[in-house]
């Protein structure tokens, strides 16, 4: 359902990226965690 092009993906990236201790607060939504989690990890290596 989510990629990682998908708006609300971005959205909880950037709150993530502003808040790490608060990750645990994506919604389980279908696929969103996952992709938020892939898209965020997948940042931390090519950083």
């Amino acid at each position: 359902m989510f990629n990682e092009n998908s708006g609300l993906v971005g959205i909880w990236c950037n709150f993530i990226k502003a808040n790490p201790d608060k990750r645990e607060q994506v919604p389980n939504l279908s696929n969103l965690r996952e992709v938020v989690y892939k898209k965020l990890d997948e940042g931390e290596t090519q950083a």
